[in-house]
């Protein structure tokens, strides 16, 4: 009693003395509260001022002190700041009381603003606590591909829903808990909501089966991305590509659609190679006894040479094959040893895992050519190693096309044509 006592005659000390110096009661007490206010105002901004330096720089000095790394992020987030609010906070809902209580209307108003920051205050200090509960973890090898974002972000969506309860109820004193209006609540959350709806089930999905991590690769030509995962939550991927652009990809679609991985190639040992040259079919032939001789001067294929060529002499002998027609009995061609050529090669090379498949493999013949595949796997899976080594390979398949009688199949370009007319003329 005595506190309010004093209170009163403090707030009502204005209005007493210009009712005194002969100004009319309604306009000393406008100045009064007006005045009062102000007072009260300022007497809050700047307790909160000296609160907020005083709990955030004790909390860094103690974030030093301490060993672990959590106190460190929450000393660098908002939280300090907002804890700071919360005693010139409560000293206003104490003080409003005292200084509106002969205006009900604006004591009211007051009171819901004050009711309602208070609610927006602790879901921001909620906020900075996850939010830096989030970057301790992110300095952990075991979290630090996994989408925090996305579970922070359906906490927050939870906590708000919560808050928004209290702060309509705040401004219309009304319960809006029962069914009807639930109802209707409900029917425009999911009309508004629906992308947050499916991105928080997306999220779960993505999480629980692995999907997709951050630093995953992955191409998704749907939306042009094609590059490192970046950052997953709730409603979009980002993916950095790579020249350096970033594509959004809504989380959802993840599940919806097709989109390729290649963290299973980044976890191999090798990264694959699966390319192909056209070959002429008309360059393809049998070998003569000639031709043989001269393949064997090929170092790599010398001894298949030789081993494949005694089985077929025997086999021609034991058969009785007529050897003045180069077709009859059993032959080798330039085109298989010239894959038996490029397999050893591949053999040789260093860059080539030879753990994983390895092959030179004929595919089925087009009106181009025939696709000659080469099949394997490079060890070093950086890209632009990985690009150096494909293209040295390839360089010494192309040039050693000719080595073997055979031809890669080109289109005809200009010069061909005229070349063409001029010797037909």
């Amino acid at each position: 009693m005595l506190k309010d006592f004093e209170i009163t005659t403090f707030t009502d000390f204005i209005e007493k003395y210009l009712v005194e110096k002969g100004m009319i009661p309604f306009w000393a007490s406008s100045i009064n509260l007006v005045v009062t206010i102000i007072f009260l105002g300022l007497t809050v901004l700047f307790l909160d001022r000296i609160l907020r330096k005083i709990i955030v720089v004790s909390f860094k000095l103690f974030s030093l002190q301490t060993k672990t790394a959590f106190d460190d992020f929450l000393a660098q987030s908002k939280f300090p700041r907002y804890i700071a609010h919360i005693i010139p906070l409560y000293f206003l809902k104490f003080s409003i009381p005292f200084i509106l209580s002969g205006y009900p209307i604006l004591l009211n108003v007051f009171s819901i603003a004050i009711n309602v920051y208070g609610v927006v205050l602790i879901v921001k200090i909620f906020r900075s606590f996850l939010r830096s509960t989030q970057k301790y973890l992110r300095t952990k090898e075991k979290y630090k591909d996994k989408p925090l974002e996305s579970y922070i972000q359906v906490v927050m969506l939870f906590f708000w829903g919560i808050a928004a309860i209290f702060i309509v109820y705040q401004l219309t004193g009304k319960d809006i808990m029962s069914f009807a209006t639930l109802g209707a609540a409900s029917a425009v959350i999911l009309l508004i909501f629906k992308d947050t709806i499916l991105g928080f089930v997306a999220s779960i999905q993505v999480s629980v089966n692995d999907i997709v991590r951050i630093g995953d690769w992955i191409t998704y030509n749907k939306f042009g991305a094609d590059g490192f995962v970046t950052d997953i939550n709730l409603a979009t991927v980002l993916v950095q590509n790579w020249d350096n652009t970033y594509t959004t990809i809504p989380t959802y679609s993840l599940i919806s659609d097709s989109f390729q991985n290649w963290r299973g190639m980044q976890e191999s040992g090798g990264r694959r190679i699966k390319r192909s040259v056209l070959i002429k079919q008309s360059s393809i032939k049998f070998l003569t006894d000639e031709k043989i001789e001269e393949y064997k001067k090929i170092q790599l294929v010398k001894s298949y040479i030789e081993h494949r060529q005694r089985e077929i002499l025997k086999y021609n002998e034991k058969t009785s094959a007529d050897k003045s027609v180069l077709i009859n009995g059993r032959n080798q061609t330039n085109f298989g040893i010239f894959r038996k050529y490029l397999n050893g090669y591949l053999q040789e090379n260093s860059a080539v895992n030879k753990d994983l498949t390895l092959m030179v493999r004929q595919l089925e013949p087009t009106a181009k050519g025939i696709p000659l595949e080469i099949y394997c796997f490079i060890s070093d899976k950086r890209w632009e190693n990985f690009e150096a080594i494909m293209a040295d390979i390839f360089d010494h398949v192309i040039a050693s096309v000719p080595y073997f009688d055979l031809e890669i199949f080109e289109e005809p370009t200009g010069n061909d044509l005229k070349s063409f007319a001029k010797n037909s003329q």
